[in-house]
């Protein structure tokens, strides 16, 4: 199966483009959902976080506890590194499981931080979306009904357009036209692979 990996920063419309390959009938595994639902249903997952962040990591419910999860982490970069090397291999295996099950020319993994997580050699091919950091300010803003400056703050945290550019396969610029073009046209680069 060939697997390809989908990122961009926030706000670039990455999201938007793995439903137009869906719609080409490409299945797509969003990891950060598939994150969230294993951290929930999976009981070794659980244990290991409970082992590094305290019980309190977790509702009584056996939902994860978000704020005492973020307090913890977002000031200990140390801990954030140790909880990723949690959670990502486990979301890896899982990537891999489900890609398995897939009758599909190819596959494709949605994940913000491919880049910056430095697994760009588990795919056969990096597609990256980008867009003028403006308008991906306004997008999330408009998104996420939140402030220019919280949006700016989360854009430090990954890697700029500048660095990914060079480390991906195809780029595409999200900036509101061709899309459907440049998306199409990458699909059947794809198809070649096979």
């Amino acid at each position: 199966m060939i697997k390809i990996g989908l990122t961009g920063g926030i706000g670039s419309g990455k999201s938007y483009v793995a439903k137009k390959f869906e719609a080409l009938g490409i299945p797509v595994y969003y990891a950060d959902a598939r994150a969230k639902i294993l951290m929930y249903r999976s009981p070794s997952l659980k244990s290991e976080i409970k082992n590094l962040l305290g019980k309190e990591a977790y509702h009584n419910n056996g939902r994860l506890n978000r704020p005492v999860v973020a307090q913890k982490i977002f000031n200990d970069k140390k801990l954030l590194k140790k909880l990723n090397g949690i959670v990502h291999p486990a979301v890896y295996h899982d990537f891999v499981a489900w890609a398995d099950l897939q009758k599909a020319p190819y596959v494709l993994e949605e994940s913000a931080i491919i880049f910056e997580s430095k697994i760009q050699a588990r795919f056969d091919k990096v597609i990256l979306v980008t867009a003028d950091k403006a308008l991906r300010i306004q997008r999330v803003v408009k998104r996420d009904r939140t402030n220019p400056e919280q949006i700016k703050s989360r854009m430090k945290n990954q890697l700029s357009d500048e660095k990914k550019i060079p480390l991906a396969d195809f780029v595409i610029y999200n900036n509101g036209d061709n899309l459907d073009e440049e998306i199409l046209d990458i699909h059947n680069q794809i198809l070649k692979l096979k």
